[in-house]
């Protein structure tokens, strides 16, 4: 008989073999231990536990949260972001989604290409949770995206980044040389009826300089993708979706309820966002 010493880590050999310590970067392994004596725990559910220090209060999905926005995905309302992210990593074997939830859009990429595995990393453990159990090719990690990611250098054939922060030194350190990144930001018509409707913010009419800013010194762009589609959402979906970017912060719970109950059910919606391709540079 067999004992089991605790949680096996579900992730393919080779992502495993990528991972390093967060501490020191030396490599981690099936063991979660480093040569310098740093040592990580496997959940129960069996992703990496690879958080350390303090991480700043809201900076992850509550359980709730995540639960909402796994509920929103599986009805399929963003499953045309995961087709174009398909169609543009054809031929790519290693993808990691960088801050990339419960994983539901490597599913979709991994589902796609069935050569290719996939990680996903997320600073939240509720995410993880679900990311790691997501597809029998693909891991999941915690980790911030602010920090050193807890991966090898040239690790990935590419990167993509799904309305979550974006590292663009660390990105450029675990891509290869020959890898891509993919990035996906709404557009500015992004949402604009229940934006209009409930009073909410506008997409930052920034948001295109910003990431120009945020990747200029690492990456060259390839191509943009503008990809727009018609979602029917019920009322907690909208409330779901409004709750996944910043429009909504500025009304309380109890307001934004209320206002979305008096909008008619379903609720016809605009998704409008871009999918940027870049390259390393240098």
């Amino acid at each position: 008989m067999t004992n089991r010493t605790g949680p096996e880590l579900r992730m393919p050999a080779s992502l495993a073999a990528s991972l390093t310590c967060p501490v020191c970067a030396r490599p981690l392994g099936q063991g979660l231990t480093c040569a310098g004596g740093h040592s990580f725990d496997v959940a129960r559910e069996g992703y990496a536990s690879l958080l350390t220090g303090a991480t700043p209060p809201g900076s992850g999905d509550s359980r709730d949260m995540v639960a909402a926005r796994q509920r929103f995905q599986e009805r399929g309302h963003y499953d045309p972001i995961g087709r174009a992210l398909a169609e543009e990593l054809e031929g790519r074997h290693v993808i990691v989604d960088v801050g990339g939830g419960t994983g539901h859009y490597l599913t979709q990429i991994l589902t796609a290409l069935p050569d290719a595995v996939g990680l996903t990393t997320d600073v939240s453990k509720f995410a993880a949770r679900r990311a790691a159990r997501a597809h029998p090719r693909s891991g999941a990690v915690t980790a911030d995206s602010w920090r050193r990611l807890p991966l090898a250098d040239h690790t990935a054939d590419a990167l993509i980044n799904v309305f979550a922060p974006r590292n663009a030194p660390e990105f450029h350190r675990v891509l290869r040389p020959s890898g891509v990144l993919l990035v996906v930001t709404p557009a500015p018509d992004h949402l604009r009826e229940p934006r209009a409707a409930l009073g909410l913010l506008d997409v930052d009419p920034r948001k295109d300089e910003r990431l120009a800013e945020s990747l200029g010194d690492h990456f060259a762009p390839v191509a943009t993708r503008d990809l727009r589609f018609t979602m029917e959402l019920a009322h907690e979906e909208v409330l779901t979706v409004v709750g996944m970017g910043p429009s909504a912060r500025h009304v309380a719970p109890e307001e934004l309820r209320a206002r979305v109950a008096a909008l008619p059910d379903p609720f016809t919606t605009t998704a409008s966002v871009l999918v940027r391709t870049y390259r390393r540079s240098g």
